[in-house]
């Protein structure tokens, strides 16, 4: 008899994000009746802002309620070449393609491009689901370590060694979750050149590009340093975490007309399209809300000053200072526990909720989100502090 239960497809034996597992118990401690700290959570803790959200109860009553194209509806495309055009990248809105948010355009962009045989490169620390994604599409995942002495970036020798006939696609998310590092120019040309001598393609995932905090690191999209480079590159954005918009589920992308369209052609099989009513209020966002965008970005950053200096007193804990995102990647390799056992012990002592590092490709470290209060960044720090002391050696 078939066990019907031993699924055979590549997308059956994914499993669950591993961020998942301490974010579901602080829910179920919450469900009691405990306060839960959560700084776990890769969401600003912002409503979205009102004007958005006016925009889409218009569509609404205006009767937006029917399909669109799969690629979303052309003002929105407009806007978001206008968008990327003011960022450097030369498109147009037959190149963008709207999605069910920015991880559903990573995953059309890498399931539609690469398949068994070819190579992805992705670097360590990642963002959890770029692995998967890479399992999916049936490409081989090849993993390069970055460190926080360079700024977690990949270095031209690590290219050199990487890159191959085979290689397909590497993969860039700057800012970067979960380490907040922003990628420095010089490293952004080095990946750039290399793609253009070796003929592979680039994913940048820039869906935080808009939460950059320091002079030294503004964000700069990799398509935009040459028309070579940007023939070779798929730029992802999003508006769920500059516009608080998490739950509306709108990303987009552009990337060259010979691959827009497969992804496209993707999505027309798979979503049909992004909720109609939603990219009218996406529309409006990027019309009319870079003051609400802005505002929420000073509070992060007077947040990311708060909590670096409480944790820089913590004995025992070590980090980088990240430059974007909202994300404290500490290292906690001195308490000689892994990631999972820390995050686990500090969640049933400390009622404090983090992400385990295994689940980004480095068990050495745990992830901090500031997208909280300064009232949860305080106590949660207090309780955080009095863990470590316990363990500190």
């Amino acid at each position: 008899m078939r066990h019907l239960e031993k699924t055979r497809g590549l997308l059956g034996s994914l499993p669950a994000s591993e961020t998942l597992g301490t974010l579901e118990k602080g829910i179920e401690l919450e469900k009691q009746g405990v306060e839960v700290f959560m700084l776990s959570v890769g969401e600003p803790d912002f409503d979205t802002p009102e004007p958005i959200k006016q925009a889409c109860y218009e569509a609404i009553a205006q009767g937006c309620t029917k399909y669109t194209v799969p690629a979303g509806i052309e003002e929105l495309r407009e806007e978001c070449a206008a968008k990327f055009r003011s960022d450097g990248i030369e498109t147009t809105y037959r190149q963008v393609v709207v999605t069910p948010g920015g991880k559903f355009a990573c995953a059309a962009a890498i399931t539609a491009l690469c398949g068994p045989g070819d190579e992805v490169i992705l670097p360590v620390p990642y963002w959890v689901s770029h692995r998967h994604m890479i399992h999916a599409s049936g490409a081989k995942v090849v993993l390069v370590d970055t460190f926080p002495e360079n700024n977690f970036e990949l270095t031209e020798e690590d290219l050199r060694r990487y890159v191959n006939a085979n290689t397909r696609l590497l993969i860039l998310c700057s800012p970067s979750n979960p380490t907040g590092a922003v990628y420095r120019r010089s490293a952004l040309e080095t990946i750039g050149a290399y793609a253009v001598q070796n003929n592979f393609m680039v994913l940048s995932d820039e869906v935080y590009e808009k939460l950059t905090y320091d002079a030294d690191y503004p964000h700069i999209s990799i398509a935009s340093l040459s028309p070579e480079i940007n023939a070779r590159t798929i730029t992802v954005n999003s508006f769920s975490k500059s516009y608080a918009m998490t739950g509306w589920r709108v990303g987009f992308l552009t990337a060259p007309k010979w691959l827009s369209a497969k992804i496209d052609a993707l999505q027309t099989h798979f979503v049909a399209n992004v909720t109609t009513f939603a990219q009218y209020g996406a529309l409006k966002a990027l019309r009319d809300c870079a003051e609400e965008c802005e505002k929420m970005r000073k509070q992060f950053a007077l947040r990311r000053e708060l909590f670096c200096k409480l944790l820089s007193d913590i004995p025992g804990l070590t980090f980088t200072r990240p430059a974007g995102a909202f994300y404290v990647f500490a290292d906690i390799s001195s308490f000689g526990l892994t990631s999972k056992d820390f995050c686990d012990q500090l969640m049933d002592e400390a009622h404090i909720a983090a992400a385990p590092g295994y689940g980004f490709g480095a068990d050495r470290f745990v992830r901090f989100s500031y997208a909280c209060s300064e009232e949860t960044i305080i106590r949660a720090s207090e309780g955080l502090a009095k863990f470590c002391a316990a363990r500190h050696k």
